[in-house]
């Protein structure tokens, strides 16, 4: 318990240092709070003079004050209201989109194996609903913590000062409150993160659907996933209504125990030594303020269910933004490349997993020449391509570049000198042009654009659409045929003219008359650059300087196209198998 109250207050400590930017608007709020809160107060504590003094004294100057009293007190309401609000949405929206852009941010520079380990949707999930709900605890729950924090402060102030004696009930139920919001606080963190894990359930088993929409379709999962989504959607019905019969029965005991009090006010203003020292006016200030008390004490109840959900939502981006980034640990910056690539005694095994799927690989690509990797699913030839930009680092051996370790080079450096084009085509939800154009430094002239697309016969599907280029392709190019974003990819990697290129199954959705065409163009533009070639179809890499087989993490055979066929070995069958296929 005391630890779980310890990382409460670490958390919002640790929120409370988003709120230094915004401090003066911060304040503003609270003291459009605090007023709005002492007008009300002002206005219960007023209803004795005015029952005293202007109904049973007949003090008539003092009733003709009464009206232009309450209009001036209810418009200094309404502008404290409206700065206390304003101010307070100003400063939430603030931090929470302070908070994204961080998370955001943070998300792209942690390592591949992080992302490797979650799912998108429990990402997003942290990006749009637990943000929200921050924002929820610094809006809507600040408002009701101080404002009605404040009123009860206040009618428990005029109940003294008209008679501490029967206000002398509230030291007996504050403790009472206080152990029943200690309890609830503790019980409502706990359902907050089951939630959280609820909703991040709900987001992944959504955006699954929404991406394998077809997939779904093609072999009738629609009862999977609707069983699926139902499972993960009563979750998070489930602990919404113990969060909301928890608040329920928490409101209601306070207002029990207040009842109580109000109830022994009441008993001890009918004793006779009371109604000696009581005006009607005080008995209807105390009796008002107890009345007016049951409201914000039960507003404090619920809104703590808001306020815990809040810190548990900050503690869950708290924990993402704490997770270590790519480290950077070269210190070389990597100007321009020569292409000269070594594998030294390479082993490596994606971090969770302890089978290596690389086992003491060596090889070497001089610069400018071109090597392919050839091995059934699995053998471990993506890892390779993979290693080599340091999406993952080396366990065992080294990998040289230009005779130098790759980890000694700046990650950034060290990526500006490889192209890659993946077998699994990303695009954005953008023009034709401006997804060939990503990622460059400078303005790309519209006459090297265009070479480009050319080169890449991306010219001839963009030139039969409305506006060519610069047509919109929708989310990852889904108004593309998967040649055609096959293509766009293959124009990004020729425009970005670095020395080493990975080709990763990179023709792998084009149809024959398309590879072909595409590979004439490779074959002019691979000239004087570095390449290694991940390929499924030999006929592809028959013209690579040297082909490399492989098979469960380790290298079976190396040399020529040539050579290995003379040598009848692995290759020689996988070769056997692919003509025999394509007769």
């Amino acid at each position: 318990m005391q630890t779980d109250n310890n990382t409460s207050v670490a958390v919002y400590r640790r929120l409370l240092s988003y709120l230094k930017p915004y401090r003066l608007g911060f304040v503003a709020a609270i003291l459009g709070m605090v007023g709005y809160s002492a007008i009300d107060a002002g206005f219960i504590a007023s209803v004795q003079p005015f029952i005293d003094r202007g109904i049973q004294e007949k003090d008539t100057d003092f009733l003709k004050l009464a009206p232009l009293i309450v209009i001036i007190m209810f418009v200094m309401r309404g502008i404290f209201h409206f700065t206390a609000t304003y101010c307070i949405s100003w400063v939430g929206n603030q931090i929470v989109k302070d908070m994204r852009q961080q998370l955001f941010g943070h998300m792209m520079r942690l390592p591949v194996s992080f992302h490797d380990k979650h799912s998108t949707g429990e990402l997003i999930s942290k990006i749009t609903y637990d943000a929200e709900q921050i924002k929820q605890s610094l809006t809507k729950a600040l408002i009701v913590l101080v404002r009605d924090g404040a009123l009860v402060v206040g009618l428990i102030v005029v109940m003294f000062w008209y008679s501490w004696q029967l206000s002398l009930i509230f030291f007996l139920i504050a403790p009472i409150i206080a152990l029943i919001v200690s309890f609830v606080s503790k019980r409502f963190r706990q359902l907050s993160h089951k939630i959280q894990h609820a909703m991040g359930g709900v987001t992944t088993a959504s955006e699954q659907m929404l991406n394998g929409h077809k997939v779904i379709l093609s072999f009738g999962g629609q009862k999977i996933e609707d069983e699926r989504f139902a499972e993960v959607n009563n979750q998070t019905r489930l602990q919404g209504v113990k969060m909301d019969s928890t608040s329920a029965i928490s409101s209601g005991v306070i207002q029990l125990i207040a009842s109580f009090a109000l109830a022994f006010v009441v008993y001890m203003a009918s004793q006779p030594e009371m109604l000696d020292t009581l005006t009607a006016g005080i008995f209807s200030a105390i009796v008002t303020s107890m009345v007016m008390l049951l409201k914000p004490l039960k507003q404090l109840t619920t809104v703590n269910s808001e306020f815990q959900r809040g810190l548990a939502a900050a503690a869950s981006i708290f924990k993402v933004l704490d997770e270590a980034a790519e480290q950077e640990t070269g210190r070389l910056e990597l100007k321009t490349a020569k292409g000269n690539i070594s594998f030294e005694h390479v082993s490596f095994h994606y971090p969770g997993h302890s089978q290596r799927v690389l086992s003491d690989i060596s090889f070497t690509v001089p610069a400018g020449q071109t090597v392919a990797l050839v091995g059934r699913s699995g053998s471990g030839k993506t890892t390779i391509s993979s290693l080599l930009p340091r999406f993952y680092e080396v366990e065992q051996g080294q990998i040289l570049l230009d005779g130098q370790n790759i980890q000694s080079y700046t990650r950034s450096s060290l990526r500006q000198q490889i192209a890659v084009v993946s077998q699994h085509v990303m695009l954005f939800n953008d023009t034709i042009a401006n997804n060939i154009c990503y990622g460059m430094a400078e303005k790309v002239s519209r006459e090297l654009l265009l070479d480009v697309a050319e080169k890449a016969h991306v010219m001839e599907f963009a030139n039969k659409m409305p506006e060519g280029l610069d047509t919109q392709i929708g989310e990852n190019g889904v108004s593309l045929s998967g040649g055609q974003r096959q293509r766009i990819a293959i124009a990004r990697a020729l425009l970005r003219q670095a020395p080493v290129l990975i080709l990763d199954e990179a023709t792998s959705a084009l149809d024959t008359e398309s590879e072909r065409k595409i590979q004439a163009a490779l074959d002019v533009l691979l000239k004087g650059r570095t390449s290694i070639v991940i390929a499924h179809r030999l006929s592809t890499i028959e013209n690579a300087d040297s082909i490399i087989v492989m098979d469960q993490g380790k290298i079976l055979e190396q040399g020529t196209h040539a050579e290995l066929l003379a040598r009848d070995g692995a290759y020689a069958s996988l070769h056997k198998l692919q003509f025999g296929s394509d007769k």
